[in-house]
């Protein structure tokens, strides 16, 4: 079982994968996978739903666009600098403890979604990451309780312009929160169904070049770790998203940087856990 969103943006309806490939409509049984539905057991109640063999569901219609699996969270956490090779490429010194920014929640997109280019953009760059979605309020969690407050599992990508972010003084946020830079998807994976957060093997292309190629093995702080140390600075809500770092291969990592520019096309994933695909477009001129 796979959670989905379906629908024109902002106006999404939950969805499921079945594991013979059918996408069910479960807009009949649950209003949306969001806050209140993590925390008051939603996610409990639509594995049953499955089990009872989904009586009453229709399929999706064919054709039908995805949005990111869950409902717009109240604060997406970024991680930045987590991976060894990364932190290297980046030149600024290894994290000594997880580095923690907030990405607005209005950058929040489909996996399929074009990401614009704000004014005055010149440096865009892509980031492939694990997201943690939070099943459960969590306060100053213990390490190895950490995964207890999961609820899954998926693709995210960290859409950055370095430029905002880098070279305009002040936090990291500026650079991170564009309208479209929070992409997630294509689905949300139970992490009943997630046995080991630190296998995972995580891609980037952009218009075909294979850009990044890790493994979540690599992180230098792993997401029990995250999920406690960040638990220790603000209350975590369900269905809060942990964006938990990127490997090596960004645009601003190589030698001469290789920003995005209107019409690249971006292809990312996790194995096990689907791809998503976006097209780089100019917002305005």
């Amino acid at each position: 079982m796979k959670l989905i969103r379906f629908g024109e943006p902002g106006r999404e309806e939950p969805g499921l994968v079945l594991e013979d490939g059918r996408q069910l409509d479960a807009s009949g049984q649950f209003n949306d996978y969001d806050e209140g539905f993590f925390a008051m057991g939603g996610l409990e109640a639509l594995e049953a739903w499955v089990e009872d063999g989904c009586p009453d569901a229709v399929e999706i219609p064919e054709n039908s666009r995805l949005g990111p699996p869950t409902e717009r969270p109240s604060k997406i956490v970024g991680i930045g600098k987590n991976y060894l090779d990364h932190a290297k490429e980046m030149g600024e010194g290894i994290p000594t403890e997880p580095v923690i920014f907030l990405k607005a929640s209005s950058s929040w997109s489909g996996p399929f979604d074009d990401v614009l280019m704000p004014k005055g953009s010149e440096k865009l760059d892509y980031e492939v990451e694990l997201a943690v979605v939070i099943g459960r309020t969590a306060s100053s969690v213990k390490e190895e309780e950490a995964l207890d407050y999961v609820a899954g599992y998926s693709v995210f990508c960290d859409y950055s312009e370095r430029a905002f972010q880098k070279e305009m003084g002040g936090q990291w946020t500026k650079g991170k929160s564009g309208d479209t830079f929070g992409p997630m998807g294509p689905f949300l994976i139970p992490a009943s169904q997630v046995p080991d957060p630190q296998g995972l093997r995580l891609w980037c292309k952009v218009n075909g070049e294979m850009r990044q190629n890790g493994w979540t093995g690599d992180m230098i702080f792993g997401v029990k770790h995250l999920i406690s140390y960040v638990s220790r600075f603000m209350t975590l809500l369900p269905g809060d998203v942990i964006a938990t770092g990127t490997p090596s291969g960004v645009a601003m990592g190589m030698d001469p940087p290789r920003y995005l520019v209107p019409g690249d096309c971006v292809e990312l994933g996790i194995e096990g856990f689907g791809e998503m695909r976006q097209r780089v477009v100019a917002c305005c001129p």
